[in-house]
Order: structure tokens, then C-alpha cells, then sequence
């Protein structure tokens, strides 16, 4: 009996151990470790602020190409979209009509020119009159004028490019006529310049007042050339990597639009800038001053308020509401809410709370270091 009751204690203890464990590791299980979340420093550091405008790019140079003298074309001498250089021949209309023409004055100012030739001597020896030495003399100028004229006309059956740049497709073909008459001579292609380019941008009022405030206070940046520079985005670009500066402003507001045309000048040395893109383009804002950035995938929304969570010295994450400025160089300015140093959430904003506990990795480095490390 005493064998039975010691056995039954002994499994009533080991009972109670198996659930005690069991419940210690359910409670283990039960609280997970605290979320892993990549942290960076609010980064410091002189800038400019832009404000950027969709614009539209265009030729500097934009040329149409038509005949000055009449004929059939003979032969095409480019490919569509080639680029040319100023004067190199673009079309040959048929030359042997105006070379006949111009054979034929020149014989006639030779005759001239030599019957001009003797007319001192004949006026000398009362051979002529004096009437018939002036009129011998204004015929020779006749046919030089005459033979002038004839070899512009020959000159002009070489179409050539007047302007360097990237030309068109042909609109007139080797056998068809082209006239040259003023007024209604043919189109044959067009012409125009690659490098460099304009583009052309509304700015709005407020932006404009801004801006020429800054220009007068002198508190703008410029280039070597003095201008005022302005930079350049495609479509297909994330940042804006063609720098130009600006060439104009229009002279006058749209009253029904509130803006008034902008236009910059850029560079095109590798011509990816073609004429009729969409673009966008950036101009200074302000003067060269120190400001406080975050990445923009650091900031949350509530509401109509934006905030960051920082880190800490305990490791837990707390709201902080932040005044934001504009983007520079892929970072967001912080205008109020934050110091230079602090850390913030810049990765797994999503998956901590306020309050919360979380493991930090810290993230050295510029926008394009932070960028890779919250793919």
C-alpha cells in the first residue's frame, strides 16, 4: 500500500514539473523579441532649395529647308535623322538647265567686257560717240549682274544644311519637282540644332516674386558665366543630372494661367536631349544654407500631420511631429521637430508602434547609402 502511495506522489510531482515547463515555454513563445528596425542619424548639411516645373524641350535652331532655285531633284544626299554639319549638301536639284544659263552669260559679259574693253581708245580716235562708250560700258555691267545672278542660281541646285543639327526625312524624293519660287517654294525637310537645347517652363506668380527677390538681394548662386543655374530631369531619370542655367524669362504674366515662360539653355554634348520631351526642371530657391535630412521613407502620416519615430537611449520608438520642407538631392528638409545627430526609423515604420521596444541597425551615410539599405 505504501508502494502504491509513493508511486502515485512521485508521478503527481513530476506532473505538476511537465506543466509548469510547459507553461514557461508557452509563455516564452508567447512574447516574441522585439522587432528589428534600421535607424539612421538626422543627417546635416549646407544646400540649396529648389522648386521644380514640367517643361518642354526644345531646339535652339529650327530650320525649314526649301529650294531657292526651281527643278527636278537629282539625288538625296542624307539619311532620316542623320546629323549634318552647316553647309554640307543635303539636296542636288538638276544643275545642267542653270549651267546652260550660265554658259550662256557668261559668253555674253566676255563680249561686253571686251567691246567695254576698247572703248577708250575708240572714243580717243573719234571712232564712237560718246553715247555709244557709255552705253558700251553699262551693257558690260548688265551682263556681269546677269552672270552673277546665273551662278547663284547654279550655287543654289546644292541644297545645303544652314545650320548644324539632326535633319528630318525627306518630303520631296530623287525625280520629283521642287520650286524655288519666293513665297511657294517646296518644303524638302527640316533642320534642327542638337546642342545645345532649350526648355521652356511656366512658373508660377508666388514662385516668381520669390525668385526675383533672391536676384536682387544677390543671394543666388551662379555660374562662371554669370548666369543662374537650373538642372534637368527626363522621364526616365530619378534625379536630375543635366545642369544649365537660365536664359530668360517672357515679358509678362498670363493673366489667364498666373505664369509667366521661363526658358533655360543646356548642354547636349551626348544629344540625349531631344527636341519635344517632356522634362523637368529645378530652380534655386534660396541661398546656400546649412538644413536638417531625412530620407523620405522615414516619415508617416497622421492625419494632416507628418512625423518621424526616434530612438531612444532604452531602445523604444516615439513619435515626434516634424514641419517638412522640399526634397534636395532625394532627402526631405526638416524645417521644425528634430536635431542634427538624432536617430529615427528609417526602415519597418510600419510594423512598430510608439512605445514599443525594437533592435536598432544603425545606417552610416549619405541619401545613396540609406537608399540601398532600405531596399
Amino acid at each position: 500500500m505504501k508502494i502504491h502511495l509513493n508511486f502515485f506522489t512521485t508521478m503527481v510531482a513530476l506532473s505538476a514539473g511537465l506543466l509548469v515547463t510547459g507553461c514557461s515555454r508557452q509563455a516564452a513563445q508567447q512574447s516574441p523579441p522585439p522587432p528589428t528596425v534600421t535607424v539612421a542619424p538626422v543627417e546635416q548639411k549646407d544646400i540649396v532649395e529648389w522648386s521644380e516645373f514640367t517643361g518642354r524641350t526644345e531646339p535652339v535652331e529650327s530650320v525649314e529647308i526649301r529650294p531657292r532655285t526651281s527643278g527636278y531633284i537629282q539625288e538625296v544626299r542624307f539619311k532620316s535623322g542623320q546629323l549634318v554639319k552647316k553647309g554640307d549638301v543635303l539636296f542636288v536639284i538638276d544643275p545642267r538647265w542653270n549651267q546652260a544659263v550660265f554658259d550662256q552669260r557668261q559668253a555674253e559679259y566676255e563680249q561686253a567686257r571686251s567691246e567695254a574693253g576698247r572703248t577708250d581708245k575708240l572714243l580717243a580716235n573719234n571712232a564712237i560717240s560718246v553715247e555709244e562708250a557709255g552705253a558700251r560700258k553699262s551693257r558690260a555691267e548688265v551682263a556681269k549682274a546677269a552672270l552673277e545672278s546665273a551662278r547663284l542660281d547654279l550655287e543654289f541646285t546644292e541644297v545645303r544644311a544652314p545650320i548644324a543639327g539632326r535633319v528630318s526625312r525627306a518630303l520631296l524624293t530623287e525625280g520629283n519637282y521642287a520650286s524655288g519660287n519666293a513665297g511657294s517654294a517646296s518644303l524638302l525637310t527640316t533642320v534642327v540644332s542638337v546642342n545645345p537645347v532649350y526648355v521652356n517652363a511656366d512658373i508660377d506668380e508666388d514662385t516668381l516674386l520669390k525668385f526675383n527677390k533672391l536676384v536682387d538681394a544677390k543671394k543666388l548662386g551662379t555660374t562662371e558665366g554669370g548666369k543662374i543655374p537650373v538642372e534637368l530631369q527626363l522621364a526616365d531619370e530619378s534625379d536630375f543630372p543635366h545642369k544649365g542655367s537660365i536664359e530668360s524669362f517672357d515679358n509678362r504674366l498670363d493673366p489667364n494661367t498666373g505664369s509667366i515662360l521661363l526658358r533655360a539653355v543646356f548642354g547636349n554634348d551626348d544629344y540625349r536631349i531631344v527636341p519635344g520631351l517632356f522634362a523637368r526642371i529645378r530652380i534655386p530657391l534660396s541661398d546656400r544654407h546649412p538644413a536638417l535630412l531625412v530620407v523620405e521613407r522615414a516619415i508617416g502620416t497622421d492625419q494632416a500631420n507628418k512625423f518621424v519615430l526616434t530612438l531612444t537611449p532604452t531602445n523604444t520608438v516615439q513619435y515626434q511631429a516634424v514641419e517638412l520642407g522640399p526634397v534636395v538631392d532625394g532627402q526631405r528638409i526638416v524645417r521644425s521637430g528634430l536635431s542634427a545627430g538624432e536617430k529615427i526609423v528609417v526602415n519597418g515604420l510600419s510594423h512598430v508602434r510608439p512605445g514599443m521596444s525594437v533592435t536598432p541597425q544603425l545606417v552610416m551615410g549619405n541619401s545613396a547609402t540609406l537608399k540601398m539599405a532600405i531596399r
